[in-house]
């Protein structure tokens, strides 16, 4: 989700004790999230996945991406060759060889390279990930445990933020991705979703740092008012277009492409 559960509640104005609705608002927060990746055109939740890319034999020195790329980590070509990172270059949604080389193929152009990364959009990726100021305390974390023990769920992390664990954070382990589904601050025990976008599910020893993946705020407060939108005409809940008043903020999130 592209924000919180507690975010929403405080933007609806619900007191703490009351969470009857919580079930609907976490419905919400999801249908908002999939309007406005949809209809930007774009991720806003880092994945980690290897994408197909086609080559265009007029411009065979660069790739046009199909998605936005955060992180390029390793990228194949032809007969499953490996290109090193450092003769290449990410700009402007496009992949291209630093010496002016050509992406290869053996058969046909289409889906001719294979480039694995961390994919979606974020306009400042390096201060994408705050620290939560809290760390595993489970003696290992196992891959599969979902109950994740912290220190203090509901103190503030690093920039003041109080709670520091919601519900619809999305967390980052060492080279893990996992979502958080529910905050227990009597025991300090986050239920989790292991292994989400794309990443595997691996082991963690205690103490390994926590952080918390913030999405471009402009994209935060749209998703809360989307939700609201929706919580609000609840027959709307299945709605495929973006509200008229909310048009022109989705308007300069989308994704353009250009050759």
């Amino acid at each position: 989700m592209l924000a919180t559960l507690y975010a929403l509640r405080q933007d609806l104005g619900f007191a703490a004790s009351d969470t009857a609705e919580d079930a609907r608002l976490l419905s919400c927060l999801t249908a908002a999230t999939a309007l406005i990746e949809s209809g930007a055109g774009r991720r806003f939740r880092p994945s980690l996945a290897t994408r197909p890319q086609s080559i265009d034999p007029r411009h065979a020195s660069e790739i046009l991406l199909d998605a936005d790329l955060l992180t390029l980590q390793s990228v194949t070509h032809g007969a499953n060759e490996v290109i090193a990172l450092n003769q290449l270059q990410v700009l402007a949604g496009r992949l291209s060889y630093l010496n002016g080389q050509s992406f290869r193929y053996i058969d046909s152009p289409e889906m001719a390279v294979n480039v694995t990364g961390i994919w979606g959009f974020h306009e400042d990726w390096a201060n994408a990930w705050r620290q939560s100021s809290d760390s595993v305390q489970n003696a290992p974390l196992t891959s599969s445990a979902t109950a994740l023990t912290v220190t203090d769920a509901d103190g503030t992390d690093i920039n003041g933020v109080l709670p520091r664990f919601q519900v619809g954070q999305l967390l980052q382990i060492e080279a893990e991705y996992v979502s958080v589904i529910s905050v227990n601050t009597v025991t300090n025990v986050l239920t989790v979703r292991r292994g989400v976008q794309g990443t595997p599910a691996a082991s963690h020893a205690q103490n390994i740092v926590i952080s918390i993946y913030q999405p471009p705020r402009a994209v935060e407060l749209l998703c809360l008012r989307v939700a609201g939108w929706l919580y609000r005409e609840p027959n709307t809940i299945n709605a495929t277009a973006m509200p008229p008043m909310l048009a022109p903020a989705l308007q300069m999130i989308r994704r353009v492409r250009v050759r």
